[in-house]
């Protein structure tokens, strides 16, 4: 097997200007009548929808009502009314979503505006949704039932971010006929070097220990500027993306999955 390097793509800055959320921020005036900001909006929406479906469920409704509810929230997330509320100074797309999916709750609790399943139009198809790759994060149940709903939505949302940040180096290495090498070193990304055995890491791709290390190294530098784009592009411009990224490794680390969560690379 050939020792070429695991792609690199575009190195990460420290800041990421054309973020998707300080699109939709730039543009929030204008409701969702600007293209770029329906379309950044809609993208997240997609992207992010486990935490929403995990805090409807957690609120006590069923999966069916928690699925209608959530294709709903998402419908009128965009039509607009959340975008004409966007403060820039919550800045984090996270907060802003959890909020308003808060008082969209409410509202359907209280004005019963929940509508009957099937009867409106689906933001995605459900079965669409589903079709992604199944979460790796898994919880017993007494964390599912003694958790607050807020702790719920903030693990499934550290768990999305990291999820798609593998995903996409995933699709990365198979464009570049590695996906083999991604395979075998991805178990090692988030694990500490006393963890890794590079002369099994070796054997298993025909590799000598050298060419290993450095392919492990280049993985695990893209993974985290993956990580750090995923982070950013729901943050506004003036948010720290490395704080975003502790409170996130912060959550994963304190739940109770047997999966191993440490988003902290080590040097």
């Amino acid at each position: 097997m050939s020792s070429k390097p695991v792609p690199a793509g575009n190195r990460s800055p420290d800041r990421f200007p054309a973020t998707r959320w300080s699109v939709i921020l730039s543009c929030a005036g204008n409701g969702t009548g600007n293209p770029a900001a329906r379309d950044a909006l809609s993208q997240l929406c997609q992207n992010y929808w486990r935490p929403i479906f995990a805090f409807i469920c957690h609120r006590g409704y069923s999966v069916g009502d928690a699925q209608d509810l959530t294709q709903d929230f998402f419908l009128v997330v965009l039509e607009g009314a959340l975008l004409e509320r966007a403060d820039p100074e919550r800045g984090r797309f996270r907060s802003l979503l959890l909020k308003a999916l808060t008082n969209f709750l409410s509202d359907a609790k209280d004005k019963k505006t929940a509508r009957k399943r099937g009867g409106h139009l689906h933001f995605v198809s459900w079965d669409e949704w589903m079709a992604e790759a199944p979460s790796r994060l898994s919880m017993p149940e007494p964390a599912m039932t003694s958790w607050p709903a807020e702790r719920i939505f903030d693990l499934r949302w550290a768990a999305t971010v990291v999820e798609r940040s593998l995903r996409r180096l995933a699709e990365e290495c198979e464009a570049h006929g590695r996906r083999r090498v991604f395979d075998v070193l991805s178990g090692s990304l988030m694990a500490e070097r006393a963890e890794v055995s590079i002369p099994e890491l070796s054997r298993r791709l025909g590799l000598a220990e050298g060419p290993v290390k450095r392919l492990l190294h280049e993985m695990r530098e893209r993974y985290r500027g993956l990580l750090r784009e995923e982070v950013a592009d729901t943050l506004d411009e003036g948010e720290s993306i490395d704080e975003e990224v502790r409170y996130l490794c912060a959550i994963l680390a304190d739940q109770p999955a047997k999966t191993n969560w440490n988003c902290e690379f080590p040097r």
